[in-house]
């Protein structure tokens, strides 16, 4: 089972790490506790026996004093259901968060959160996997755990007290000779037994219901969804038409979804409505005749009433808990699949992989560099070149292999072979066709990475003006979702205001300025000039209007 030796490796890393008195004394607590309430459930077992007994011989001062008693019962639970509620949660939440910031170093750091998308397997939502999975799988756990543990407890106490008063049962009336001792206990396990199977059997259509109406759903959602994403389009083509009628269709599949599990649950409800009823009165009925018999008393006929139903309610543990150790096994794989791809990619030196080093000297320079996929299929051949300080790069080609290129100039893309000399990481930036611009303040949505008070106010401006945008001057302490704010060109020279700003010395460009025309290209190339003149500029992609600027242009060759 290879997600439960992931769990046990990964996630139970947290009873190995630096916090590990914190998980062992939490757990511990939460042992005890759930050892503290099977203790109860007895106590309260006994106490029902010495009520009823003393209700039977109509005792007044026994029965008083077990009004006392039931006093103290229910002190203790209460203190124990509350201090267990908390230490569970408490547990579960400690967990996570161990979890989930290990997870977060591996993803969110050097670049794997965008390298995992193109590693082997399915990566997919790797932010639901943290966010959501992560939390069913810490959740789920302590509760399977807890929920295992405290039944594993109830059954072996139970058990002995039915076994105890069962007493025994002649086999003469089914043509046997003998005795059958803890007739009550055999009778528990063949209940449990036909309970399962009735449910199993009624619910299985009740999963598969349940299984397309969350499809139906979805469906509808993402439909929505998209038409929201694509709403301009969708408004100048007046599509609205189209659109609401799609939604139509699809909201019909989810009323036939629902209406499919209304009668899958009408049908499980028959079982629901009956069986637990059938419940509380079959073992007060298979005990009465020895009641009604004098061989016991009432105390003892509702003692082994309740202890029935607690041993069939552990016996019922693994049915119970089936559908919720299905989604915490689905979480845990989904947890694994993720840990385990961001794994491969810590891995510089394995084979099929990219050297990334840096720079001796004062250049960026690639040696018997060629770009494969991530299953190995080759991208580029080989590329042999060097970029000095000052230099005006243009390298040409398919964008299948100039955008890999660039990528792994970023340390994005490990997959091939030979060596990419960078400088250091402070002097260089890559600037891709869709700049990152942080939703709130424009002012640090401008200045990111940096702070605001790494760039002053008037150099802000002037970046601004000098990158077509004055007009932004007067918003920069406003608060906005800008990628949806600004178009797309607007975007592109926001980012090469920043360049501006930051003025490294080397700046990696790929299809940067496709929002602009070839006029304001050139422009945004008069600004690097200008404000980085001793900048090395690597142009990655066929840029027509800016050829005559490069003192080299080389075209990138396929495999």
């Amino acid at each position: 089972m290879n997600f439960l030796k992931f769990f046990i490796a990964f996630a139970g890393g947290w009873w190995r790490s630096s916090e590990r008195w914190k998980a062992a004394t939490l757990t511990a607590a939460l042992v005890s506790l759930t050892a503290m309430q099977v203790a109860i459930a007895v106590a309260l077992n006994f106490w029902n026996l010495r009520l009823f007994d003393a209700l039977e011989q109509r005792a007044m001062d026994r029965f008083l004093a077990l009004i006392g008693a039931f006093s103290l019962i229910l002190a203790a639970n209460i203190g124990v259901t509350v201090a267990h509620l908390q230490i569970k949660r408490r547990l579960q939440v400690s967990w996570r968060r161990w979890m989930t910031r290990q997870m977060l170093r591996g993803w969110m750091g050097g670049g794997r959160h965008y390298m995992v998308s193109f590693a082997p397997g399915r990566q997919d939502n790797p932010d639901a996997r943290i966010a959501e999975d992560i939390r069913v799988a810490t959740e789920y756990a302590v509760d399977i755990g807890h929920s295992g543990l405290y039944s594993t407890i109830l059954l072996v106490s139970f058990i002995n007290i039915l076994w105890s008063i069962s007493g025994t049962v002649p086999l003469s009336g089914i043509g046997l000779d003998g005795d059958l001792p803890g007739y009550l206990v055999w009778t528990a396990l063949i209940y449990t037994v036909v309970g399962a199977w009735i449910a199993l059997r009624l619910g299985r259509p009740l999963t598969r219901a349940a299984n397309r109406r969350q499809a139906s759903e979805a469906d509808f959602r993402f439909s929505m969804a998209r038409a929201r994403s694509h709403g301009l389009a969708i408004a100048l083509m007046r599509g609205e038409g189209d659109e609401r009628r799609r939604f139509t269709r699809l909201f019909h599949r989810v009323v036939r979804a629902w209406d499919g599990q209304t009668k899958a649950l009408r049908q499980f409800f028959y079982y629901l409505s009956s069986w637990p009823l059938v419940s509380q009165i079959f073992p007060i009925l298979l005990a009465a005749p020895r009641y009604i018999a004098g061989t016991i008393s009432l105390g003892v006929l509702m003692q082994s009433a309740q202890a029935f139903g607690q041993v069939v309610a552990a016996l019922s543990w693994p049915i119970d808990n089936l559908a919720k150790a299905a989604e915490w096994r689905a979480s845990a794989q989904r947890v694994g699949q993720l840990d385990e791809a961001l794994n491969s990619l810590r891995q510089p030196g394995k084979a099929g992989r990219i050297t990334l080093t840096q720079a001796r000297t004062r250049e960026l320079g690639f040696r018997h560099l060629a770009l494969t996929d991530a299953a190995g299929t080759p991208v580029t051949g080989h590329l042999d070149l060097t970029l000095h300080p000052g230099e005006r790069m243009m390298l040409t080609g398919d964008d299948a292999a100039l955008g890999p290129l660039f990528h792994a100039i970023a340390g994005l893309w490990p997959w091939g072979s030979g060596r990419i000399m960078v400088p250091p990481s402070d002097e260089i930036r890559l600037m891709p066709e869709q700049p990152y611009i942080p939703q709130g303040i424009l002012h640090d949505a401008l200045c990111y990475p940096d702070s605001r008070e790494a760039h002053g106010l008037v150099a802000i401006i002037g970046a601004l003006d000098r990158a077509g945008l004055a007009r932004l001057s007067d918003h920069l302490e406003e608060n906005a979702a800008w990628e949806d704010t600004l178009s797309f060109g607007d975007q592109q020279r926001l980012a090469f205001a920043r360049l501006m700003l930051q003025s490294p010395a080397w700046i990696v460009l790929y299809n940067a300025a496709t929002g602009l025309d070839s006029a304001q290209e050139r422009d945004m190339m008069d600004l690097i000039d200008a404000s980085c003149p001793r900048a090395g500029v690597l142009i990655i992609g066929h840029r027509p209007a800016l050829e005559d600027r490069m003192t080299r242009i080389v075209a990138v060759n396929g495999p």
